[in-house]
């Protein structure tokens, strides 16, 4: 599995969109610097996905996400792919008896196919909404993490890149 982590929260960039021709949309623009936290773990073999939204990305958070993890794929053994990201220190992590866990190259976010569900997720599920409060904004990183869990071949036509398939 890779795992990854992205922030969501009510700052937004307005997007490009549909309008009948010769009409001008009028789409929303806030910047309110409240954050929550996405962490995922997708399997390219199979689309798996795990998903847990925390409010910090810290060890102690990823602690909670590995354990999840661990405890939803009771009785496989997961290799965790993750990035270098400051919460992923080694002497900070409990890692699971079911897992083990190996670092990525530092920055090279192409080689983590996670990234790829996050832009697919802003795009699909974050187009140019405005946000009313953090309880908004979490229901629908909700809504958005439970359709990838829910539909394994999305996730993994997304993240099944040919470099991974060709070492599965």
């Amino acid at each position: 599995m890779f795992q990854d982590e992205a922030r969501f929260g009510r700052i937004n960039d307005p997007k490009r969109c549909w309008s009948p021709q010769g009409t001008r949309p009028t789409v929303g623009k806030q910047i309110i610097r409240e954050y929550t936290y996405a962490y995922g773990a997708v399997s390219p073999r199979d689309g798996a996905a795990d998903f847990l939204i925390l409010p910090v990305m810290t060890a102690v958070a990823m602690n909670l996400f590995l354990k999840e993890v661990g405890q939803r794929h009771e009785g496989e053994f997961i290799l965790m792919i993750y990035d270098g990201a400051p919460c992923h220190s080694p002497g900070a992590l409990d890692i699971p008896e079911n897992m083990t866990v190996r670092t990525l190259p530092p920055y090279s976010p192409e080689l983590n196919p996670l990234e790829n569900i996050w832009d697919d997720m802003r795009e699909k599920f974050f187009p140019n909404i405005v946000f009313e409060s953090m309880e908004a904004v979490e229901n629908k990183v909700s809504e958005a993490c439970l359709y990838y869990e829910t539909h394994p071949d999305t996730a993994r036509s997304i993240t099944a890149f040919k470099w991974i398939k060709d070492i599965l």
